[in-house]
Formats: C-alpha cells, sequence, structure tokens
C-alpha cells in the first residue's frame, strides 16, 4: 500500500486502539464477574453452615452413622428441597476426602467424583475471597462455594459443599450479559474509541504538518534551488526540545547552504565560460600573427632580404613565445586548481627571494625607464613557505606592475612585520589602477580592458590559488587611479 506518514500512523494507531479497547472492555467484564463472584461467595457464606445443622439436627438421635449411615434417597430429597428453594446453588456431600458421597443432580450430570480440598480449607480459613473450587458438573470448572464441616457429634464425617452459582444461574447470567452488560460495554467502547481515534488523527495532522511543509519545501528545492528562499528561523529554548522544529531549523540551514552553494556554481561556470573565451583570444592573436609571419616568409622567401628575413622570424618567434607562456601559466593554474600540488614548506630569507627577483626583472625594468624599489626590515625577515611557490607569486605581480607602469613611474615592494606572528608584503606601483568595475573579479577569472589592455589575467589567478595553498590570500588595497597595491601575507619563521 502507497500510504503517506500521517496514514500509516493514523492505521496503526487505529489498530492499537482497537486492540487496546478489545482488552479494556474484556478486563472490564472479567472485572465485573470476579466482582460478582465475590459478592455472591460473601453473601453466601454461611449457606453451607445452615445446611449443615440441619442435617445434623435430623440425626442427632444417631451420632455413630457418620454419613455411610444416612440414607442417599434421603440426602437426595433434601439438597432437591434446597435446591428448588434456592435454583441458583448445587448442594454436594463430601466426604473427608473429597469424594462426592451425595448429590440431587441427575443421573449422568456429574463429570467428577470427587472435589480438591485446598480451596475448602483456604475458605474455612477465612483467607480472602473470591475463592473457587472445582465444579462437580465440569471436568475443569472452577466456581466459587459455600462449605461447612458436617459432624457426628463431636466428629468430623464431612462437608456439605454448595456451588453457588448453578449451571441454570450460569445460563441466565449468560443471557443477560450477551443482552446488557455485553451490549453497554460494546457500546461504550465504541465511543470512547471514537473520541480517541478523532483526537488522534487530529493529533497526527498538526504533528505531520511541518514534515509536510518540508515535503513541500524540497520538492520546490528540488525544481527551483536556484530560486528558493527560506526564512531560517532562530530557535528558542521552547523549540530546542521539538525534534521536528529541530529538523525544521536544520533542514533551513541545509537549504541555505544549498542555495549559496548553487549560486557559488552558476558564477564558477560562468566564470569558466569567460575563461576560456579570453584565453582563447589570447591564443587567437599571437597564433594568427605567427601564422600570418610564417606564411609571408614562405611566399616571399626569394624576395625578401635578410634583414626583412630576420625582423619576420624575430616577430613570430616572439609571438611563439607568447603562446608558450600563455601554455605553462594554463598548466600552471591547472595543476594549482585540481590540488596536485602541495606546498613544501621552509623557512628562509623573504629579503634574499626579493633580491633575487629584482635581479630577474632588472633588464626589463631598464628597458621601460621604472625603476624597481624595496623597502624591508632590519633584521632580514624570515617566512615559512614554498620557495618555489612564492617566487613564483613576486614574479607574476612584477611582471604585471611592469607592464602596467609607464615610464618614468615605478614598483615598489615593502615587507613589514604583521600581527599573529605574519609577515605582510606589499607590491605597489604607479601605473593607471585598477578600474572599479574590475575590482570585484580580478582573482576569479582574466580581465580584459580597452582590447588587449589586460588587468590581471591568469598570472593573479594562479597568484591567488597558491596563497590559499599557504592559508592567505591577496587583495587590491589601492583606489581607481592611484596605481595598483596588493598585499598578502605569509607565517614568520
Amino acid at each position: 500500500m502507497n500510504l503517506t506518514l500521517s496514514q500509516r500512523l493514523s492505521l496503526v494507531f487505529s489498530i492499537l486502539l482497537l486492540a487496546c479497547c478489545g482488552a479494556s472492555a474484556w478486563l472490564q467484564i472479567r472485572a465485573n464477574i470476579m466482582h460478582e463472584k465475590e459478592v455472591v461467595q460473601g453473601l453466601s457464606r454461611g449457606l453451607a453452615r445452615s445446611i449443615a445443622l440441619d442435617a445434623q439436627l435430623m440425626h442427632a438421635e444417631d451420632d455413630t452413622t457418620a454419613t455411610q449411615g444416612i440414607s442417599p434417597e434421603a440426602v437426595r430429597r433434601l439438597f432437591s428441597r434446597l435446591m428448588d428453594v434456592n435454583p441458583s446453588v448445587e448442594v454436594y456431600l463430601l466426604d473427608m476426602d473429597g469424594r462426592i458421597v451425595g448429590h440431587a443432580a441427575p443421573n449422568g450430570s456429574l463429570k467428577r467424583d470427587h472435589v480438591g480440598l485446598e480451596p475448602i480449607r483456604r475458605l474455612l480459613a477465612n483467607e480472602p475471597l473470591p475463592i473457587q473450587g472445582d465444579d462437580p458438573r465440569s471436568e475443569t470448572g472452577r466456581k466459587v462455594f459455600s462449605v461447612a464441616v458436617l459432624r457426628a457429634g463431636e466428629r468430623k464425617v464431612g462437608y456439605i459443599y454448595v456451588i453457588l452459582q448453578s449451571e441454570e444461574h450460569d445460563r441466565l447470567s449468560a443471557r443477560a450479559t450477551a443482552s446488557s452488560v455485553l451490549r453497554t460495554t460494546l457500546w461504550s467502547m465504541v465511543v470512547v474509541a471514537a473520541l480517541v481515534l478523532i483526537a488522534g488523527l487530529i493529533a497526527f495532522r498538526l504533528i505531520t504538518r511541518p514534515l509536510r511543509r518540508l515535503t513541500t519545501t524540497m520538492r520546490q528545492l528540488d525544481t527551483k534551488a536556484d530560486q528558493l528562499t527560506l526564512p531560517v528561523a532562530v530557535p528558542d529554548a521552547a523549540s530546542q526540545r521539538d525534534e521536528i522544529a529541530v529538523l525544521e531549523h536544520a533542514f533551513g540551514d541545509m537549504a541555505s547552504r544549498i542555495n549559496d552553494q548553487w549560486k557559488t556554481m552558476r558564477q564558477l561556470d560562468h566564470d569558466r565560460r569567460e575563461v576560456v573565451a579570453n584565453i582563447s583570444h589570447d591564443l587567437r592573436t599571437p597564433l594568427g600573427s605567427l601564422h600570418g609571419y610564417l606564411e609571408t616568409l614562405s611566399l616571399k622567401d626569394e624576395t625578401l632580404d635578410a634583414v626583412e628575413r630576420q625582423r619576420y622570424l624575430g616577430i613570430a618567434l616572439a609571438q611563439s613565445q607568447k603562446v608558450g607562456r600563455l601554455a605553462q601559466a594554463l598548466f600552471e593554474l591547472a595543476r594549482l586548481e585540481h590540488g596536485s600540488v602541495q606546498p613544501e614548506l621552509e623557512a628562509f630569507s623573504l629579503s634574499d627571494l626579493i633580491q633575487d627577483v629584482f635581479q630577474k626583472f632588472e633588464l626589463q625594468a631598464a628597458e621601460r625607464q621604472v625603476r624597481l624599489m624595496a623597502t624591508l626590515p632590519h633584521p632580514a625577515p624570515m617566512v615559512r613557505a614554498d620557495l618555489g611557490m612564492i617566487e613564483r607569486v613576486l614574479t607574476n605581480l612584477f611582471d604585471n606592475a611592469l607592464r602596467h607602469t609607464p615610464a618614468g613611474g615605478e614598483v615598489e615592494i615593502t615587507v613589514q612585520p604583521g600581527a599573529g606572528g605574519k609577515v605582510v608584503v606589499t607590491v605597489a606601483d604607479t601605473g593607471p589602477g585598477v578600474p572599479a568595475a574590475m575590482r570585484d573579479n580580478l582573482f576569479r577569472r582574466p580581465v580584459a580592458l580597452q582590447g588587449e589592455y589586460r588587468v590581471g589575467g591568469l598570472g593573479l589567478l594562479t597568484v591567488n590559488r597558491i596563497l590559499q595553498l599557504h592559508h592567505s590570500s591577496i587583495e587590491l588595497v589601492s583606489e581607481p587611479d592611484l596605481g595598483a597595491v596588493f598585499r598578502f601575507t605569509l607565517d614568520a619563521a
């Protein structure tokens, strides 16, 4: 059966309710029966004693006869007369061993020839009622009874054993129970079951309402995750004890995280498409130029002089080197993004590394008429990082700064101690700076401005990823049109 949670809970609750009502009705009927037996046995407890006294009066003239001396016919007539007066009783004469020696029952109606003495002793000892003894007209039945010792003079000769609820009484009682008590009990059970069932169904409806609300929200999350907004309420002390409220709050948090991750994935996908488009543009330009000059050399080889041929070859070589650098940058960025490269931390002097980077760019800076400056503290700071990766960071930042700093400008690196055992590194140039429109995505994808004038590029993406592997980050701290100032931190050694 394809049932909802509310329907399954209602079905189980209904079955348990009917079972409990049935058990309650059975217990109620049984309690009534036991109460009736206790009342009957308590009221008729002295009945057997009265019969025994009458029997002794009848045989007082012969104390030596005992039970064997009593005429069975006389006993039958006496017991029949007593049962006619009170049809709800059955009277039996027992010997001291519990064997039935006299009765007024029809021939063949007795199923026992003796009665157990243990219940008789308990009743004579005035133990709590009801006490049930063997029913001579049933092989296994037990009924409440009255009993008295039958004496011949001072000697015990037997028992007067009176069943207080005869077969006729059982028939009338069963008929009355079926007609009134049982009907009343069943009706009361039906009314109680109906009321409790209605209350239970309403309670289940209220309890499962948050779950239905969660189900609806989850379906919305599955179909329109980027459009779903969930109000996440802060749970108070009372709702923290409500499991469903806690579940709803946890789901709200989860949905919010999924929404954020979904938006991030969409942004990353958009950035990836722009990166591919920009890289395609970067590759197309030098490859087109390279192809054009090589084609010119091929077609005009016989008409070109040596100077023109060398110029064309130099331009083609420069374009091929540009493509090679771009391919290397792409390969390096892919390795960093994939996570296959992990930093190998070591302690080294940051001043020595800056000096090596200065030597690398000294000739290029001279050609562009740009001054390289460094402001370093004394003594020289030691940092703990991957030497090769930090060299790549400084190289990319200096290369980017030199390409965008006009002649007569300067590029300066500043190192100073920071808070929490950090070393702060700042690289600044006197170029045009980064426009405000480009600042937000500067470290997420290559940014183009005015044709091939490029701010950032793959170099800054690589820098950002390397610093993330060092549990750091890079930030742009300058204002637009005031030069580019990049800052990052490293752990001091």
